[in-house]
């Protein structure tokens, strides 16, 4: 089965949701001339991921202009369900094709996560998952995600899931992830070194699956006036990209795109991932069951009192 990915490399309005979904329907819209059977959004990419602000946080304080700060990007973050999510299945239905997008998700409590949602090509919303771990100041904004929501989702052409950004550095995160038997491994991110590329083909060779990173470009254009002076001293592109699809050998079949906005394509054969397992199987004839185990363990609380 030949199938075709479409990958979105760009910025959206920054801390403006409502802006930034008409921006997912535009680039979406624009994808789907190519007609995909996969979409694919960067990571916290509504209501955008906040590279270079500090949300005035220094170790042991916070300051009253942070935390404003921080309120805005909660108001302009997504609960699950809302019109927002209905909107995104929308644009999913409209393009006729499934869809994977980074948002930041407010939960009731109104801690924030950095998730990702999944959509069929009938705008229904399959699942999400939340981040395990943010990343060094990443935890100042956001939550840590349980795990509970760890899996994949059965496609006419695959099962596909994945791990944001830094998780996929989880050696156990991504064992769980090939266990549930993914074909394509998605994973949004916002890190733009250039060895981030070893690690998205290295999870290809050792999954033997596609592995579709998928990252920003955004410079300093991108941000609200009234938020560029805490961006003095960074360089004008914030971040350069670095969008890839590489198959089950290790081998990049598109990009890596740097420097610009850009929307990746990619015809894959669905086929290589069976072949992959020949040589290599990680969860079959190359996973020593009598030798290691790899038990779950997420989103199960019991308390005692004495």
């Amino acid at each position: 089965m030949n199938v075709k990915i479409a990958v979105v490399q760009d910025s959206p309005v920054l801390l403006d949701l409502k802006k930034s979904l008409e921006k997912v329907r535009e680039l979406s819209l624009q994808a789907s001339e190519q007609k995909p059977d996969l979409i694919v959004f960067p990571e916290a990419f509504l209501p955008g991921y906040p590279r270079g602000l500090s949300f005035g946080t220094t170790v042991g304080s916070r300051s009253e202009e942070g935390r404003s700060l921080w309120l805005r990007y909660s108001n302009n973050s997504i609960k699950i369900p809302s019109e927002s999510t209905t909107a995104l299945g929308e644009i999913a239905k409209e393009c006729d094709s499934h869809m994977v997008i980074g948002v930041v998700e407010k939960s009731e409590s109104g801690t924030l996560y950095c998730s990702v949602l999944y959509y069929d090509n009938n705008g229904e919303l399959l699942g999400n998952h939340r981040k395990l771990k943010p990343t060094g100041t990443e935890r100042v904004i956001w939550g840590e995600g349980d795990g509970s929501d760890l899996t994949t989702y059965t496609t006419p052409f695959g099962k596909i899931g994945g791990l944001i950004c830094w998780e996929n550095y989880m050696p156990l995160a991504r064992m769980h992830v090939y266990q549930s038997g993914v074909d394509l491994y998605i994973a949004p991110t916002a890190d733009q070194r250039d060895s981030w590329q070893a690690t998205m083909k290295h999870i290809a060779c050792e999954g033997r699956c596609y592995v579709i990173g998928c990252n920003q470009f955004a410079t300093k254009d991108d941000y609200p006036t009234d938020l560029k002076e805490e961006l003095v001293g960074h360089d004008h592109v914030l971040c350069k990209g670095g969008s890839v699809i590489v198959d089950p050998f290790g081998n990049v079949v598109a990009g890596p795109l740097w420097g610009e906005s850009g929307i990746l394509y990619a015809d894959i054969d669905m086929d290589l991932v069976k072949k992959g397992k020949m040589d290599f199987d990680v969860i079959g004839h190359y996973d020593r069951k009598d030798v290691f185990e790899l038990k779950k363990i997420a989103a199960e609380y019991i308390f005692t009192s004495s």
